[in-house]
Parts: C-alpha cells; structure tokens; sequence
C-alpha cells in the first residue's frame, strides 16, 4: 500500500464523532449492529468509517481494529457523495483514493486495502454474486434517513444475510436525523449511538416573493420564483459575509438561475449529480474567494461545502412519480418537507453562525410536509422487484422493509418482467439474472441485451448510455440526433460525453460475448436508435393521428413539445424514449423520441400485436371487423362477413344501452302498453312484468331474433314483445285490471292515462251525469284520478269521488261555466241528468 500524503487525521479530542465511537464499537461487539444519529458535520461518513477500520480515533491503548475481520464498506446513495467521501478519507490519510480507502461506483472502480466507498446499486450487484460479502467485516449504511429504495432494499438484503450467512456482519445504520426508531426495529433492537452536533446558531430570515404564486406542478417551476430566488442570493451577498449555497428543485434551475446570476461579484458553481469532477471538487475544496454554491438536494447532507455561512432554500424538491397505468414515469417538483428544510438550514451552521433565507411565507412552513415520502411509496418498483426476484422472494413478502411495497405499484412492475421474459411462473429466469447483472433499469437491460442483436453492440450500448445518462439539459427532444452529436470525434469532450462515453464501453463489456454479434439489417441513425427505443419501451410506440398529436401503444395520447425538432419530421411514428403527463393533461408530453416507420414500430413492439375479430358498437351501428393492433393502435381493420351472432346480439345491446331503448320503433300501441304494464307492476309486483330500461335490456338479450344493425332493431314490434312477457294468465286480465279505454255514461270509450303516478280518466263534465263512482283499476285497489273537462277541453275540476264532487263541488263549477258555455246543459241535479256528448241546440 502507498502513503503519499502524511496523514491529516484531526485531533480526535474535542471532535463531536469522539465520544460516540467507543459507544459504537461496544454496540457492535455485543449487538452486532447500531444506529448512529450524527447530524451533517459530526464526522459520521468519514471519521466513523475510518475508526472502525482502526485509521482514526484509536483509543488509549493504540489503534483498534475493526470488530469484525474484514473490510469496512460504507455504502452512500449517491457516486458523487461517495466519490467526495472517499476523497476525503484518502486526504485525511495522507495518501491517494485507492490505497487504504477506495471508491467503487458505476464507471469508477478504485478498490482500498481497508475501506470501500461504494454506491447502493454496486451493494445490491455485490450481494446477489457473493451473498456472504466475503472479505467485509462491517457495513455502514449512510443517510438512511433519505429513505432511498435502494438503500431500503440492500439493508433488507443484509438483514437476511446476518440471520442466515454471517451472523458476524456487523451493520450500522447512519442517519443524519434523530428518527432512529424505525431502524432500531429492523435491526433487531439495535443500540442507538447519538452524538450531538457541533452546530453554531442559524438565525431564519423569511424571504417570501412579493404576490402569492402558483404551486408547482409537474416539473415546471414558475420562472417569477426563479428569479425571486436570484434576488434573495443577491440579497444574501450583499448583506453577510461567506460563501452562499443556494438548493433548487433540479438541473435545470440551477442553469436558469446561474444566467441570471452572471454579473455577480462571486464564482457562480453549480453542484448536481452529473457535475464534472473538476467542479465537485472546487466545490469541496476551501476557495481563497467568495462562491455562490446552487445545488439540487446532493448537498443536504451527504457533502460538505466548507465557507457557507448562508444558505438561500428555495423550498422545493423533486420526487418520482409512476404512472402505472400508462407506463410513464417522470420526476414531480413538490414542497420540500420540514426536515428537509432544516437539514437545508443547518448548513449555515457548520462553520460559524450562519444565516438562512426561506423564499416561503413563515405562516405556510408549519403546514409543510413533516418529513419526506419513502422513495419505495412513489418510484417504479420494475428493478426492485428484479432484485427481490433474483434474491429468491419475488413478491418481497419476506423482506424486512420499513415501508411494504404498495401492491399495485409491485404488481404492475412484475407484469413487466413477466413481458421481459424476466420471470416465469413466479421465479427469475436466467434471462432475468442476466438483465440484474448489466446494472441499469430492466428495461434498458433488455435493449441493450436484444437490441445488440438487431444494431450491433456498439451502437445498442451507445444508446442505451444515453438513456441512463440523458444530458443535463437536453439539446432538444431529438434523440438520435443528440446521439450524432455526442458521436462526432471533432466536438469537444464535456463532461457529459465523457460520462456517456465510459458508461457506453462499461455496458458494452457487460454484454454476453454471444450478444457481441456484428449489426443487422437496420439502417440509419433513426432506425438504429429507434429500435433500441423501443425495445425499452415498447408501449411507447407512437403514431401520428389524424388530429393533432400521436397516440402510444399504451393508449396514452401524446403531444410534442412547443418548437419540437422532431415537428419538422412529420414523424408518422415515434419511439418515445421519455414522456411526462402535466397536470390536468390527458395526454403525455414528449421529451426524447426518435422518427421511426410503422417496419420499426412492428418488429420491436411485437408482442403487443394482435389481429382479433371485433364486433362492436361503434358510430351509432353495428361495426363487425378484422381488426390489427399494435396495442391501442389501430394498424389494419377489414370488414367481417359472418360475424358471430353471440357478439352481434352483445353489440346491438351494447348499442341500446349506450343510445337508450329510442333506437326501438315505439308506436303509441307500444308506448301505451308498456306504461300499463308498469302500472300494474307498481300497483301489484310480482308476476306482473318490470319494464323499466334495464329489465327491458335483459328481456331482448333472448328477442333479438336475427337482428344484425341498427335498421334491424327499427324493425321489431316492441309491442308484440312487451305481450311476450307476459304468461296466458296475466295476458287474460290485463284489459280487466288495467283498461286502455273505460266507457263512460255518454257511451264513449275514453283513454286511461297511466303515465302519472296514479292512472287518470281526462272526460268532458257532461258526459258524466248521472255517474257517482268512476271504476277502480288493478283488481280494485287503486282509484281512478277523474279529470273533468269544460266543453272546451280544458280542465275545471280534478276529483277521485265522484258522488262527492256532485253534491259539494259541481256548484262552483256550474256558476263559472254556465256563463262561458250557455250552449251546454248545465243541470241543477248532475246525478239525475242525461249524460251528452252535444250542445243542447243539437241535442
């Protein structure tokens, strides 16, 4: 091993870290696993892993070693936090990353003789190869409390090796908050080791902007904040001393916010997780001048930026969102939480008093979130369930997670391995093993996997490079066109090209060699990159529709972007390579997508074609096709000669149940026969008919006959099948019980209404003389409603007894129309007159 540096290791008195490593050492040697609660700047990421491995804080008696033999492995959740710490620990060491601590992260393997600093993802590959973790002694699981879900998975991971391989393993899990309980439970009731932090006052200043604004949604943040933000960094150079760290929601606020910060009197860096090395480090590293820091949330607790003395929040974060019924996953922006905000503060405070801007109103933060949302609640659960099922528990039931899994979000991840061919009856395939191993999402996997076949490997790892390490902000929606840029050896290399470029040679070694088969048959950028495009994602699959915007395989409209390159196109088809749904859209918005042809579309979403007969109601009639689809997209339909009569008779009462029972041809025969039958139905039930609309529907499933269209159905004599449902017994007393016409004195035969709640006899006055009782329908038991007439036809009295109508209200009547009406017999004595249907002159 090689000491290049001597070593810089601080005095261990008086260090917050000190008085908790010996407590730490006794947990783990009795207990075999410990929480520690360190806040940001106590030491925990960097002074702990050291001491444990015997390099710092040794006790009186010399250096100790580690309290189990092997190496200490701190795993952090991000490469640029792991990078910086195993910088940190080298230079503390005296010596270089490499020698006694390490760094092994994706496109980046340093291993160290004594401490490894890896990443979350290369825990998970490291423990699915060598479930005992041969060679590591201790494993320390830093920020915990960021409720990573890969963080969440590897300690479930380790729980089991500790209970089934290596009881010896010690585990600690480190939080930079005081929530220690739920950690302690999972480890088994786990010791708690706090150390409290050496943290000067950080006095709040509310900086809300001047008009209330909306809140954010989706990935768009209201560039009037942005440019608050701007002038609360301003606010803060000018007024304190010290270097200023701003936190933003993403990449692309910081950029916006960077321009608007051009002519300030300090260095503007700008510190994310694809930022070069070269700006990590000047990050990291003291600066003789004043720096303006704007970071996304890597810089909350897992780095330490030396100089801040004040700290300007934006107050928002960004979290994952899946949309699992339509494919699409997307990052959200959203209130940061409270914990959040003060991890955010405390930055202010490592050093000496600090100060920190909030740009919310004081009154809002109490109704801030308390704490962030599990990632495990909100992510795309496709590669954890890949873990879980190459681990041997495919539905995670016999994980020990904080949090379960919410079963849709599982269910509708394992229907993707499934498609995959990632597993089969419940149990990871070979195939399956196979993707877990490339190291990207299982998607990407099976591109990079199948599409090498189909393009070459090469261009099949370019690719798939791209779609892990999309650019920090997109040259536009093009991808193959932003491939062809990053491809031209005469452009200078940017960090992101470099990235891309390591991790394209890393995916490239990580193909079987039977997958390293020369390129086949598919021609151009377009092609080339459409199809590894769609064998990520082949329910992205889009197509031009005949009104504006496309629509995906999935059945998901989607819309390009304003000033598209790929308008320009004309694109029938897409290969969307990354869509997002804004709020209160129906339709996705595309972000990266390829031009491909309907050849491309149909060999790499292949398993979502299908040619099915379709018989449906569509447009008002009957629609019997041959229908071709490449999953909601209709590619090919050929009208059906002999539809099957089950499926026509279900789309014709389909049709009527969408359009109503008014696609029948109702006479007033019909009309007036069925409201009778619901009289007596209402009057006297069972076994009188219902026929109300859906009792009705039921009833023509089996009348249908040989109906085929809409025109058929206009044909059928509803009143012959409302006669059908009724057996011979009923169908005898119906006119008995419910008359279409009762007779009345004058020897006319008037109408029954039975359109109201009760049955009415509308009659003009005169025709009644003589008649004291109007006939009770339904065997007696309900009244006839008697609606008297004047001559003319309109109402003048309404009564249900007749005898008393006569003898207290026809003389009120009789005074009021005698006059109107002198031509008509107005009698003094109505029960002894002559009934007529005349005027007296014509009588």
């Amino acid at each position: 091993m090689q000491h290049t540096r001597s070593s810089r290791l601080p005095d261990a008195e008086g260090l917050p870290v000190h008085r908790a490593v010996p407590a730490l050492r006794a947990a783990l040697a009795g207990h075999g696993a410990a929480v520690l609660a360190a806040p940001p700047g106590t030491g925990k990421t960097t002074l702990v892993p050291l001491a444990l491995a015997g390099l710092a804080l040794a006790g009186p008696d010399g250096p100790d070693g580690p309290p189990r033999g092997g190496k200490v492995v701190v795993v952090e959740p991000r490469r640029l936090a792991a990078r910086a710490a195993a910088r940190r620990m080298a230079w503390l060491l005296g010596e270089r990353v490499g020698g006694r601590v390490g760094v092994v992260v994706r496109g980046e393997s340093r291993p160290g003789a004594l401490v490894d600093v890896v990443t979350t993802g290369v825990l998970l590959r490291r423990l699915q190869d060598d479930p005992e973790l041969a060679g590591t002694g201790t494993v320390i699981l830093d920020e915990c409390h960021e409720r990573h879900l890969d963080a969440d998975t590897a300690l479930a991971f380790l729980l089991d090796v500790r209970a089934a391989l290596r009881p010896d393993l010690a585990l600690v899990a480190a939080s930079a908050t005081a929530d220690t309980a739920p950690w302690s439970r999972l480890l088994g009731g786990a010791p708690v080791v706090e150390t409290e932090a050496a943290l000067h006052p950080v006095a709040t200043v509310w900086a809300p902007p001047e008009r209330p604004l909306p809140p954010p949604h989706g990935t768009r943040v209201d560039p009037a904040l942005l440019a608050h933000v701007a002038a609360t960094v301003r606010r803060a150079v000018a007024g304190h001393d010290g270097d200023v760290l701003c936190f933003l929601p993403g990449v692309g606020e910081i950029a916006r916010v960077a321009g608007q910060l051009s002519d300030l009197p300090a260095e503007v860096l700008q510190i994310h997780g694809q930022a070069p090395a070269a700006v990590q480090d000047a990050v990291l590293a003291p600066a003789a001048g004043r720096r303006v820091v704007l970071a996304t949330s890597v810089a909350e607790s897992s780095l330490t930026v030396p100089g801040v003395r004040v700290v300007v929040d934006s107050g928002l974060a960004r979290e994952p969102r899946t949309d699992h019924a339509r494919g699409l996953g997307s990052l959200t922006t959203v209130r940061a939480s409270r914990a959040t905000a003060d991890q955010r503060a405390g930055r202010a405070g490592r050093e000496a008093p600090g100060t920190v801007y909030r740009c919310w109103p004081e009154a809002e933060h109490d109704r801030l979130p308390a704490r962030p949302r599990p990632e495990i609640e909100l992510a795309d659960l496709t590669a954890f369930a890949l873990q879980a099922a190459c681990w041997g528990d495919p539905d995670a039931s016999g994980l020990a997670l904080t949090d379960p899994p919410p079963a849709a979000a599982l269910e509708a991840a394992r229907a993707v391995l499934r498609a995959l061919g990632a597993v089969r009856g419940g149990r990871v395939t070979g195939r399956g093993r196979a993707l877990a191993r490339v190291g990207v999402h299982p998607r990407l996997a099976r591109a990079l996997v199948d599409g090498a076949r189909e393009v070459g490997a090469r261009p099949a790892a370019e690719i798939v490079a791209l779609l892990s390490e999309p650019p920090p902000r997109a040259d536009g929606d093009d991808l193959a066109a932003t491939w062809r840029v990053l491809r031209r050896a005469s452009r200078p290399a940017g960090p992101h090209a470099a990235r891309w470029r390591d991790e394209a040679r890393r995916l490239q070694a990580a193909l079987p060699g039977e997958e390293k088969a020369p390129a086949g048959e598919w021609r151009g950028d377009d092609a080339v990159a459409g199809v590894v495009v769609a064998l990520a994602f082949p329910e992205r699959v889009a197509r031009a529709r005949d009104r504006d915007g496309y629509l995906m395989a999935s059945g998901t409209g989607a819309v390009l972007a304003a000033g598209s390159a790929l308008a320009g196109a004309r694109a029938g088809w897409l290969a969307v390579a990354s869509a997002d749904r804004p709020a209160g859209s129906a339709s996705a918005r595309v972000r990266q997508a390829v031009v491909i042809d309907e050849e491309v579309a149909r060999f790499a979403a292949a398993p979502l074609l299908a040619a099915a007969d379709e018989v449906a109601w569509r447009d008002g009639d009957v629609a019997a096709r041959r229908v071709e689809r490449l999953g909601a997209i209709e590619l090919d339909a050929r009208p059906l000669r002999d539809p099957d009569p089950e499926r026509v008779r279900a789309a014709l009462l389909a049709g009527l149940g969408e359009a109503g029972l008014g696609l029948l041809t109702w006479t007033p025969a019909a009309v007036a026969l069925r409201e009778r039958l619901a009289f007596l139905r209402g009057a006297l039930g069972e076994p009188w008919p219902d026929v109300g609309d859906a009792a009705l529907l039921e009833h023509l499933r089996e009348r249908l006959g040989g109906a085929r269209r809409r025109a058929d159905l206009a044909r059928l004599d509803v009143a012959a099948l409302l006669r059908g449902l009724l057996p011979w017994d009923l169908a005898a007393r119906l006119d008995e019980l419910a008359p279409e016409r009762v007779e009345v004195p004058s020897g006319s035969r008037i109408r029954v209404d039975y359109t109201g709640e009760r049955p009415v006899l509308a009659v003009k006055l005169q025709e009644l003389f003589g008649w004291d009782a109007a006939p009770r329908l339904a065997g007696g038991r309900v009244p006839l409603v008697v609606h008297l007439l004047s001559p003319a036809g309109r109402p003048a009295a309404v009564t249900a007894d007749l005898a008393s109508f006569w003898r207290e209200g026809y003389r009120a009547v009789r005074a009021e129309l005698r006059g109107r009406y002198p031509r008509h017999p107005w009698p003094e004595d109505p029960a002894r007159a002559v009934p007529t249907r005349r005027a007296k002159r014509r009588r």
